[in-house]
């Protein structure tokens, strides 16, 4: 157990940061959602879509390159200087190129009136390109510590500028751009002093170029999972008057709808954390373990570790999210969303279980990492971002924002089946499938069991708790047998 105690150590130590540094960042949704009305928060919404399409042009698969490459740390200086001298060389000219297309981009985000938002928005993607490889850095040396001091310090100068801006001197929207711009650019010097001495390697163009053939394929692979997260955004925005008043009835703009089902996906964001907390210690993990002999056995207990952890997630927080919005944020007399918000709760269950998906996505991707495969990656998100694009096109019509989330749903699911097909081939590793979707059934059936209850008149609360213990209870008997036993293998 001595090995994954080692990833779960690393994963406790970038959760406990990320939950904080979460937690603290997510004190900025009650007060955006009391602040500005869904209209505008629409806007934040969709400039925040394009950042993360961006970032995967800007950053070109460098962060996952300098994790493949950094293994040799006889070379790791060279590498590490090398790409952060192309990546600032890059970033420059595309912060160029975007500068001169603002008038055809400005008005898809909706801010055609605000050319200080755009600018804001090119900074916050420079500074942000040029800190991923020094914090790859900190991850591949395990220095989870020092990593998580430098992101809860970011959180914590944005949030604390949104509240100055906003509250103090009575900013509008420009005051969320702001507050990140001046976040990413403090970081972005901490970062460069913190990780200066490996700045001292040589520029290599043999590095640059193995780093490039490694890496872009994550660029169309990063595009298809940013389509995936974010272009419902766009589609909602899109939605004709006629649709929107057949399903919502009239007085219901676009931009209203997309200002609620970015508040709700917002709640999402305790999945994602596990998810994207698990990434950072799995993919220097199972690096640093591909040459051992048990490697496969304990890649697969790391799985059935998570996701029983995912679960457990799934569980409370779909079970209880009527009464988690309704938690009172203190000095801001405020809900965790504003009430005009929980219109679109019902979209929280389904995007829970996507994000589960893609967890499973990230366990997978173990072997096409190890075996550099790489390009399949590109493949099976491009072919997740048409499922997405197609199933909006259909679904939104039909079921208007449930339709767009349970797009994203149906793209994670099947990249998790065709990543487990191809990353197996490359490597195989003895996952307990049939383990894996019964824990699925049973979080699933808890699930509709509620609503069953609750429709037959039992308390809400009390449900919700029965059935959470009882669900936990059942997935920990099927899950920990496997995860306990044959400790000499992990």
């Amino acid at each position: 157990m001595s090995k994954l105690r080692e990833l779960f150590s690393d994963t406790l130590i970038y959760g406990i940061s990320s939950v904080f540094a979460r937690f603290i960042n997510y004190l900025l949704v009650p007060l955006y959602t009391g602040v500005f009305d869904p209209e505008a928060y629409g806007i934040v919404g969709l400039v925040y879509a394009a950042i993360a399409f961006l970032n995967v042009i800007f950053t070109m698969g460098m962060e996952s390159a300098y994790l493949r490459y950094a293994k040799d740390r006889d070379q790791a200086k060279s590498y590490f200087k090398t790409l952060q001298l192309f990546l600032l060389g890059s970033s420059i000219i595309l912060v160029a190129v975007m500068w001169m297309v603002q008038p055809m981009i400005s008005p898809l985000l909706g801010i055609e009136d605000s050319g200080t938002i755009y600018l804001l928005m090119l900074g916050i993607l420079l500074f942000d390109t040029l800190s991923i490889v020094p914090f790859a850095e900190l991850r591949f040396v395990r220095k989870a510590v020092t990593f998580a001091a430098l992101k809860t310090g970011n959180v914590l100068i944005n949030i604390g500028l949104n509240f100055y801006l906003i509250l103090g001197l009575e900013y509008g929207i420009e005051a969320v751009f702001i507050s990140n711009f001046a976040a990413s650019a403090v970081t972005a010097l901490i970062i460069w002093f913190v990780t200066i001495k490996q700045f001292s390697g040589a520029w290599n163009k043999e590095h640059l170029t193995t780093a490039l053939v490694f890496g872009l394929p994550f660029v169309p692979a990063g595009i298809g999972h940013v389509i995936n997260e974010m272009l419902d955004r766009f589609f909602i925005k899109g939605m004709s008057p006629d649709v929107i008043e057949a399903i919502y009835g009239a007085g219901v703009s676009a931009d209203y709808l997309v200002g609620i089902y970015n508040a709700c996906y917002k709640l999402a964001v305790f999945m994602l954390l596990l998810v994207q907390m698990y990434r950072m210690a799995w993919q220097p993990f199972f690096m640093r373990q591909s040459d051992e002999k048990d490697a496969p056995q304990v890649f697969a207990k790391a799985f059935s570790v998570f996701n029983l952890a995912a679960a457990v997630m799934v569980l409370f927080v779909a079970l209880f999210v009527d009464h988690i919005v309704a938690i009172r944020i203190p000095f801001l007399d405020a809900t965790l969303i504003g009430e005009e918000y929980w219109a679109g709760l019902s979209i929280v269950p389904i995007l829970l279980f996507a994000y589960w998906f893609q967890g499973w996505y990230v366990n997978f991707s173990a072997g096409i990492f190890i075996k550099n495969k790489t390009k399949r990656l590109a493949q099976i998100t491009l072919i997740g971002a048409t499922i997405t694009i197609i199933a909006n096109l259909i679904l939104i019509p039909i079921f208007g924002i449930m339709g767009s989330a349970s797009a994203t749903l149906l793209s994670y699911f099947a990249m998790a089946l065709l990543i487990y097909f191809y990353s197996n081939k490359a490597m195989e590793i003895p996952y307990k499938k049939l383990q894996a979707f019964a824990v699925l059934t049973i979080t699933a059936l808890a699930l509709f069991g509620k609503h069953f209850l609750v429709d037959q008149n039992f308390s809400d609360i009390t449900v919700s708790i029965l059935l959470f213990i009882a669900s936990v209870l059942l997935i920990s008997v099927l899950s920990l047998k496997d995860i306990l036993g044959k400790r000499s293998q992990a």
